[in-house]
């Protein structure tokens, strides 16, 4: 039986401390998200999605779209790669790549995938890329903007609403 690889990367690079990634970082992303995708587990969409995640100390967490016969039970790139790195202790993140077979558009996330990732932080970015390697930078409250966080759960409530159900 093939040995497998569970221990993540580290990306040896210059971006540790800094908050814009290196054309080089940047570019190494890319290739691991498109790389990735070549594992998706898509036969009903036929829609493979990848994910490079670049944590604060330069691990990268790598995720794959995983479908299911029961739709709402798939898991997308972007919330497996997060689940891995956060499964490893993380809570916070530096930036993340999302790579698909679009040819001619960049790739986003789904709604479900902004909100997964609004709960780790707004302001890490989000790199949106196409198969040629060219992409666009936002953050993830440009991709959520006005959103619901955990810091909203403490936020000053009503509590003299009856229930009656």
């Amino acid at each position: 039986m093939e040995e497998v690889n569970l221990r993540r990367e580290v990306m040896d690079s210059k971006d540790h401390g800094s908050m814009q990634l290196c054309q080089e970082t940047l570019t190494k992303l890319i290739q691991q998200s498109q790389e990735v995708k070549k594992h998706a587990y898509c036969p009903y969409s036929k829609f493979r999605v990848g994910a490079a995640l670049l944590t604060h100390d330069g691990c990268v967490y790598t995720g794959c779209n995983v479908e299911n016969a029961c739709y709402n039970l798939g898991v997308c790139a972007e919330r497996n790669a997060i689940s891995k790195a956060v499964s490893e202790g993380y809570r916070s993140f530096k930036a993340i790549v999302i790579s698909s077979d679009l040819k001619d558009q960049f790739i986003t996330p789904c709604g479900g995938c902004r909100q997964f990732m609004r709960e780790f932080g707004k302001n890490w970015d989000v790199y949106l890329s196409k198969p040629d390697g060219s992409h666009v930078k936002m953050n993830v409250s440009e991709l959520l903007p006005i959103s619901f966080g955990p810091e909203d759960l403490s936020m000053k409530k009503v509590f003299n609403i009856p229930n009656e159900y």
